[in-house]
C-alpha cells in the first residue's frame, strides 16, 4: 500500500513500483493506495487521487476535515486488504498521520489470531531537521525504515534518533538527468521564472515574478520565461497572465528552460536544487500567509529555505566552517520585485559571477549520491520484507 499526495511524491512513488516490481521475484506485488496519475500509469490501484489534495501551509478546516476523511478511508482500505507494508512517499503531514493510526489499529488488533504486522516505511524525510526535531523520535515509534535521499540525513537521525534505520539511497534528480545537462546559453539571455507549482504559493508568486521579468526585459532585453506545471488550470490567473503579454509561458519542460537559462527566479523547495543540476544562478524567493509565517518563525531552526544552501552549509544554527550561501533567499517581505530586479542585474553584468555560482552548483549535485536511487530504495523495502518472513 502507498500514498503520495504531491505531484513530485506521485513521481518518485511511479518510479520506486517499476523499480520494484522488476526485483521483487516470480510472485506479482499488487499495489494499491493513494497517489496522482503516474501512481495509475504504473499500476497502482488508487482508492483516491490524492495530488489534487496537496496543500501548503495552515489548512483551512475545511481541508482539514476533508484530509481527514480521506485518511480515515484509507485506514479502513488497509485494514480490509491488509498490505504487508506501508509506503508514505513525501506529504508526511497527511502519511504520518495515516502510518501512526495504522500502527495503532494492527496494535489493537493482536492477539492469538491476528498475525498481520505490516511494516511501514516513510520514503523522503520529512524537515524534522528544520523545525520541530522531537518528530524524529515519534518516527522511531511508528516507522520501520526511513528512505533518505539527501546526503546529511542519515547522519543527522544517528544523533537524534538512533533506533529508527535510515538509508541514504540517493537524490532521484540524479536518475532523471543522470546524463547530465547541456548548457546552451544564448543571447539574448533567458530567465527562467519558476514560481511553484500549487494554487496557494502561484497567487502569491506570480505577480512577483511577473513584474521583474517584464523589467527586466524592458532593462536588460532578456527573454523570461514563465514555467508552470502542464497539469496547471490557467483560468484563475489568466487575467494577471494577460497584463505580461512579452513573457512567454510554458507548460513543463522545466530541464529544457533550464538548459538555456541564464539565471533563474524562483521559490524555494525542491525546483532550487533542479536549478542547482542544471548549474543555473538562482534568486531564491518564498511568500506566504502571515500566521503561517509567524508560526514557520518560532519553529524553523534551520538558516537558509532552498536546498542548495542547505547542502552548503548544513542544517544546524550555524553555517559549516568554511561555507556560506551559494544562492540568495528572499523571504517573505523581503521578496519584492525591486530586489529581485537589482540582484539579477548584478548577475546579468558580470558573467564571471555567474560562472562562479554555476560552479558552486555543479559542486553541490556532486554530494546527491550516484544513479539507481529508485532501485536502491526498492531493494531496501525488499529486505525489510523478507528479513521479516
Amino acid at each position: 500500500m502507498m500514498s503520495a499526495g504531491e505531484a513530485s511524491g506521485d513521481l518518485l512513488a511511479a518510479e520506486w513500483v517499476r523499480s520494484f516490481r522488476a526485483i521483487a521475484g516470480p510472485v506479482p506485488p499488487v499495489f494499491f493506495g493513494a497517489g496522482g496519475p503516474n501512481m495509475a500509469a504504473a499500476g497502482v490501484e488508487l482508492s483516491v487521487d490524492l495530488t489534487r489534495h496537496a496543500l501548503i501551509g495552515i489548512p483551512t478546516y475545511g481541508q482539514y476535515r476533508r484530509l481527514k476523511q480521506i485518511r480515515d478511508t484509507l485506514l479502513r482500505v488497509a485494514i480490509r486488504r491488509q498490505p504487508d507494508i506501508f509506503i508514505g512517499v513525501d506529504f508526511f503531514g497527511f502519511n504520518g498521520s495515516l502510518a501512526r493510526e495504522l500502527r495503532a489499529a494492527v496494535s489493537g488488533m493482536a492477539g492469538p489470531f491476528h498475525n498481520w504486522r505490516p511494516k511501514i516505511v516513510q520514503y523522503v524525510s520529512p524537515q524534522v531537521w528544520a523545525s520541530r526535531p522531537g518528530r524524529a523520535q515519534r518516527m522511531s515509534q511508528s516507522h520501520d525504515l526511513l528512505l533518505s535521499i539527501l546526503p546529511f540525513e542519515k547522519d543527522w537521525y544517528r544523533q537524534q534518533a538512533p533506533s529508527l534505520p535510515v538509508e541514504f539511497v540517493g537524490h532521484p534528480l540524479v536518475d532523471r538527468y543522470q546524463h547530465g545537462p547541456i548548457r546552451s546559453e544564448v543571447v539574448p539571455y533567458e530567465i527562467a521564472l519558476l514560481p511553484g507549482s500549487r494554487k496557494g504559493e502561484l497567487f502569491r508568486h506570480l505577480p512577483l515574478v511577473l513584474e521583474a521579468g517584464d523589467r527586466l526585459k524592458r532593462e536588460f532585453g532578456v527573454m523570461p520565461r514563465l514555467i508552470l506545471p502542464p497539469s496547471l488550470d490557467l483560468g484563475p490567473f489568466s487575467t494577471l497572465l494577460s497584463q505580461y503579454p512579452s513573457i512567454e509561458v510554458l507548460r513543463g519542460g522545466l530541464s529544457e528552460a533550464l538548459m538555456r537559462a541564464t539565471l533563474a527566479l524562483a521559490c524555494t523547495g525542491t525546483v532550487t536544487l533542479e536549478c542547482a543540476w542544471h548549474a543555473v544562478p538562482t534568486i531564491a524567493f518564498y511568500r506566504t500567509s502571515k500566521p503561517t509565517f509567524e508560526i514557520g518563525k518560532r519553529l524553523v531552526t534551520v538558516r537558509y529555505l532552498a536546498m542548495p544552501n542547505l547542502l552548503s552549509c548544513g542544517v544546524g544554527s550555524a553555517d559549516l566552517p568554511g561555507s556560506s550561501p551559494v544562492i540568495p533567499e528572499l523571504i517573505q517581505d523581503d521578496a519584492t520585485p525591486d530586489r529581485i530586479v537589482a540582484m539579477a542585474s548584478e548577475w546579468l553584468k558580470n558573467p564571471g559571477l555567474r560562472e562562479q555560482v554555476g560552479g558552486r552548483l555543479r559542486a553541490i549535485t556532486q554530494t546527491l549520491g550516484t544513479p539507481g536511487a529508485s532501485d536502491r530504495a526498492a531493494r531496501a523495502v525488499l529486505t525489510l520484507i523478507t528479513a521479516a518472513v
